[in-house]
């Protein structure tokens, strides 16, 4: 998977990778990657895939019915195999090849992008002032901006929504300084990306005594692959 460049995503991820709001401080980030795979991760991907085509054939039916679709489907499969290797990319200290499909939780078509956009705006109301009174004065507020931004990079009328939910100590997810935390994958199949979002919100106290950095965070790639968004690449 290459990481997309994107002038807007860079001028969110400068806000929103340190907001303090005050009681809490905010580390946001968003990632976008083109699902075209080579390497590593094409290596990767045949060993997942491979993984759970031999877990199929000792357990048929626990298989049939995932959040992905049905693990049957070669489809499903490579969605699956995108979500780990979007957190895999996201986070390099981490490993998450172990996770499968019941690991992740697909949004209902509907209302879908529509409740996802409202759950995120009500989690950043607070960074949202904070916007306003520095970035944002007198021009677009943070929601305005971000959902356009988002919209551009992946078309959100088209997607997908997923969604981790955290169920293992030593993930980023499971920080016990985490007052609330959130992740999102918004896929495109049309445009063969995955758009990756989330937050943390961390106590002021936690924050103040860890060696937090108010660096905003690049999604763990120290240099980012140029990609040229184009429509027509191959899956794999």
């Amino acid at each position: 998977m290459k990481y997309l460049e994107d002038v807007a995503l860079s001028r969110l991820n400068a806000f929103l990778g340190h907001v303090n709001v005050g009681d809490y401080v905010i580390h946001g980030q968003l990632d976008a990657y083109s699902c075209k795979l080579a390497g590593v991760d094409k290596k990767l991907s045949k060993s997942l895939d491979a993984e759970v085509v031999t877990m199929m054939a000792s357990s048929p039916s626990a298989l049939s019915v995932s959040p992905v679709g049905p693990l049957t489907d070669s489809s499903s499969r490579k969605t699956l195999i995108y979500l780990i290797l979007t957190l895999n990319h996201t986070y390099p200290d981490y490993d998450f090849s172990a996770l499968r499909g019941h690991h992740f939780t697909k949004e209902d078509q509907n209302p879908g992008v529509l409740k996802v956009k409202q759950d995120i705006d009500s989690l950043l109301l607070e960074s949202g002032k904070v916007y306003e009174q520095t970035l944002g004065a007198g021009g677009v507020g943070l929601s305005a901006e971000l959902w356009q931004a988002v919209d551009e990079v992946i078309g959100l009328v088209d997607c997908d929504v997923y969604t981790y939910r955290a169920v293992a100590e030593g993930d980023p997810f499971t920080d016990e300084a985490n007052l609330w935390s959130f992740n999102y994958f918004f896929y495109s199949k049309k445009l063969k990306r995955i758009l990756y979002f989330s937050c943390r919100a961390v106590s002021k106290t936690a924050e103040e005594d860890s060696d937090y950095d108010d660096v905003p965070y690049n999604g763990g790639m120290e240099d980012s692959f140029v990609d040229g968004m184009d429509m027509d690449e191959e899956m794999y």
